[in-house]
């Protein structure tokens, strides 16, 4: 016969997560789905790194220092960490309302504003919040069901709201929020002191092969041997990419230095949020560049409130052949069983063996008791305990 067995399926949380965002390595890694910036960026650095260790280092450090490969490994290892962390780590997402917690804030909202005739807009859902004896306005998100934090936005591409959200940047594939942002600054200066460091060292090693054989004649080189192919085709290759990548990186990195001074995210900065019309004084700001870079570059990191690797319990129903169990036989109670340990192993196996079916008149009559009066053990009992 057939028996329908239920089993507990373990599902990860990450698994269940609303929003458009890819997991990897059973939750550990968060990405956004459109990857194919952040698989660029990766081919330009080490592409660009790659053809400057293979080639110019290697006469570059005889000519002048073994140290200068040393200090490019230095920069492009923290280069590549500080990428790696920003694009596989959790930004700062802020998990969406469970239903009953969205239906009490809507019961929160009705009560407060009251019911809105029908074709009249209803009033905007905000709430107002005091910082530093400023003002704050937290706005309602329609897709996560909550009043998102201060400082917090909903990234279109990634469908979450971020705590702190900056941006949402395709060239790391990830939003930079409040987890991420001190990774991602780091990780445009480090960038841009490897671009300046390799564009610099390629138009060193140009002049000192020119020195020698004089800069027309070295581009006259005919390529194929691999002194010549490195000059013409590679090293042009490589000053094209840092001349192009230098202005971008280091106008990146300048701007960002400004907004940590000021302790300012570029969505605030974008939207003059301090800076509009209002002239409404930033309530972040600690009024010193020192505190401000402390506080959003050495502060203390928040954990991440997704539990992605959670464990959830579903329970599937299977089918499965097998033969009905037999009735388990009729065992008699220990010796050492007390009067009362017998009439409950007796009461046991009376609801395991069927017993015979007899008349009313051959059922004994039992004496009933009256209050206050002990219980006296049964002759089959004492026979047991015997």
């Amino acid at each position: 016969m057939s028996v329908m067995v239920a089993r507990k399926k373990v599902v990860r949380k990450w698994e269940k997560l609303p929003g458009r965002n890819t997991f990897c390595c059973d939750g550990r890694i968060m990405m956004a789905r459109q990857k194919g910036i952040f698989y660029l960026t990766l081919f330009l650095i080490l592409g660009t790194c790659a053809l400057f260790f293979a080639f110019e280092c290697r006469y570059l450090a005889v000519q002048l220092s073994p140290a200068i490969p040393v200090f490019a490994a230095v920069l492009f290892l923290f280069a590549m960490a500080t990428l790696l962390r920003t694009s596989f780590s959790d930004p700062g997402v802020i998990p969406r309302a469970l239903p009953d917690e969205a239906a009490f804030i809507e019961m929160e909202i009705e009560a407060t504003n009251g019911t809105v005739p029908q074709g009249q807009r209803p009033p905007p859902r905000i709430k107002n919040f005091q910082i530093n004896n400023q003002i704050v306005k937290l706005k309602y998100c329609y897709t996560c069901k909550i009043f998102r934090p201060p400082r917090a936005s909903h990234c279109s591409i990634c469908d979450n709201c971020v705590e702190r959200f900056d941006h949402h940047c395709p060239w790391v594939g990830n939003c930079v929020g409040k987890r991420n942002y001190r990774y991602f600054y780091l990780f445009i200066l480090s960038l841009s002191l490897l671009t300046i460091y390799i564009f610099t060292f390629n138009i060193v090693y140009v002049a000192l092969k020119s020195l020698k054989i004089g800069f027309l004649n070295t581009l006259k080189e005919t390529p194929g041997t691999y002194p010549s192919m490195s000059l013409t085709v590679l090293t042009v290759l490589e000053v094209l990419i840092c001349f192009f990548t230098l202005w971008s990186v280091v106008g990146l990195t300048g701007f960002h230095t400004f907004l940590v001074a000021l302790n300012q995210t570029t969505n605030e900065d974008i939207k003059g949020s301090w800076t509009g019309k209002n002239r409404v004084q930033n309530p972040y700001s600690h009024g010193n560049i020192v505190k401000n870079c402390c506080e959003v570059l050495c502060g203390p990191l928040p954990p991440s409130v997704l539990d992605r690797r959670g464990i959830l319990h579903q329970e599937e129903s299977t089918a499965q052949e097998g033969s009905c169990p037999r009735r388990p036989s009729m065992q008699e109670p220990p010796a050492t069983q007390g009067p009362g340990q017998a009439q409950e192993a007796h009461s046991v196996l009376s609801l395991q063996v069927p017993a015979p079916s007899v008349s009313d008149t051959e059922l004994p009559e039992e004496k009933q008791q009256t209050p206050g009066e002990l219980p006296v053990p049964s002759l089959d009992a004492g026979r047991a305990e015997h």
